[in-house]
């Protein structure tokens, strides 16, 4: 079906309320070479991505490349620098969550260990240089490396040099998108300090707790708009997306480029690349996926602003933010609602640095997320959703209350380590 008019892509959004709210996480890892401490060439990324199919994978090819695999609804893909991402099936709870992923990173350690492969879960490359960071044939990544330095001088360090974990939320409504997006927006500098796990660059320290961050803040189409403190809802997003420029246009299974356009141009069939032809959603879909916000809207509320991390903390983040936006929203609505723009906008320009230390309305991040720490654990316990050994979710807070008790986040312990242990094994997991 043609995309004709704004009206079509705000129903797109009413169409992704849901009544049964599900979780998804997408994880991303680096890969390097065990014999020559090297990040991994696509070549050997290819290796692993066979291996994996002993464990039921499928591959997903982009003409005769291998570019990833699929499983009941789970995907493995090839970031631009051949990065691995898990993007999870939807699921009821974080204890699934939890296995899903716990699963996809023993078949990965498997792998690593057969094919003489080791990974490491952090926001940035500790070690790599960009210039050093070998590509993958995936068509897209070839004109994002032209087109998106343009608008954002660390665009490629963004693209090659960084990993992330990304949590995927329902709304129930457009008012409930509303409250959560405004939330998860407001509580991005809490994000970006809490989780922070990127302090070493090219082994030195990087002068961040999450350089990652610092990244995305001066990347093509990323960051914080303040727009998204305001009032958002399905029509805004709908605008910022329509004057938005395209990135590519995928068509009869190639990527063109846009030539500047953007998507109001192609709605008017205004796209002389494509022969004029109006857009389908999928279209609409694939733009979406080229916003790079630190919160952004598909059918679904994503949420980017936490570093990788490993083991200890990969179920903490996703925990962390169900608890709040499906089990204690109105709650934690009503403190970030009080909370000034600036303030907050200024928070989560100094976060990367600052970490736990940053300010929002006269209160430091830290003392911040012990509040939200309890809210969460409350919307937890309240959900009331308990495994097999008849615990509720709010066990996979582990990681955050250490965090918090400790006054000490990832990065930092890291470069407490790192000052001591000046070496590349110190990273691998």
């Amino acid at each position: 079906m043609f995309i004709n008019s704004k009206e079509d892509l705000i129903n797109y959004f009413h169409q992704g309320a849901k009544k049964d709210l599900l979780i998804g996480v997408e994880n991303e890892k680096f890969l390097f070479d065990g014999s020559i401490n090297s990040r991994a060439t696509y070549q050997k990324i290819n290796q692993v991505l066979n291996y994996l199919k002993k464990f039921g994978w499928k591959e997903i090819k982009e003409g005769k490349n291998i570019i990833g695999l699929s499983q009941n609804g789970k995907n493995i893909s090839l970031e631009p620098g051949n990065q691995i991402e898990l993007a999870g099936t939807k699921l009821k709870n974080i204890h699934e969550i939890c296995s899903e992923s716990f699963v996809f990173l023993d078949q990965m350690k498997k792998a690593c260990n057969d094919l003489n492969l080791k990974m490491i879960s952090v926001g940035f490359d500790p070690i790599t240089k960009i210039e050093n960071v070998p590509k993958n044939p995936k068509q897209r990544y070839k004109i994002m490396t032209i087109e998106m330095p343009k608008q954002g001088k660390l665009s490629l360090n963004m693209m090659y040099q960084t990993c992330g974990t990304q949590i995927n939320l329902d709304y129930i409504s457009e008012h409930d998108f509303k409250m959560k997006f405004k939330l998860a927006s407001f509580l991005t500098p809490v994000s970006v300090a809490l989780f922070a796990n990127s302090s070493i660059k090219e082994m030195k320290l990087s002068n961040f707790l999450s350089y990652r961050s610092k990244i995305w803040q001066n990347t093509s189409r990323g960051g914080l708009p303040e727009i998204f403190l305001e009032d958002m809802d399905f029509e805004k997003y709908v605008d910022m997306s329509l004057n938005m420029p395209l990135l590519f246009i995928l068509q009869n299974a190639k990527h063109i480029k846009s030539e500047g356009k953007t998507f109001k141009d192609f709605i008017k069939g205004d796209v002389k690349a494509i022969k004029n032809n109006k857009p389908t959603l999928k279209d609409f879909e694939i733009h979406l996926a080229t916003i790079f916000t630190e919160v952004r809207l598909k059918q679904y509320i994503e949420i980017r602003s936490l570093d990788a991390c490993e083991w200890d903390c990969h179920c903490a983040g996703p925990a962390f933010y169900t608890g709040l936006l499906y089990g204690n929203l109105d709650e934690a609505y009503e403190i970030i609602n009080k909370w000034n723009k600036s303030d907050v906008m200024n928070a989560y320009v100094e976060a990367p640095e600052k970490g736990l230390k940053t300010i929002i309305n006269n209160k430091s991040i830290l003392e911040w997320s012990k509040i939200f720490l309890n809210l969460s654990r409350n919307g937890l316990i309240k959900r009331n959703i308990k495994n097999n050994s008849e615990k509720d979710e709010s066990i996979f807070l582990k990681s955050i209350e250490n965090t918090i008790a400790n006054k000490k986040t990832k990065a930092e312990k890291t470069i407490d380590a790192f000052k001591t242990k000046k070496e590349i094994n110190f990273f691998y997991e």
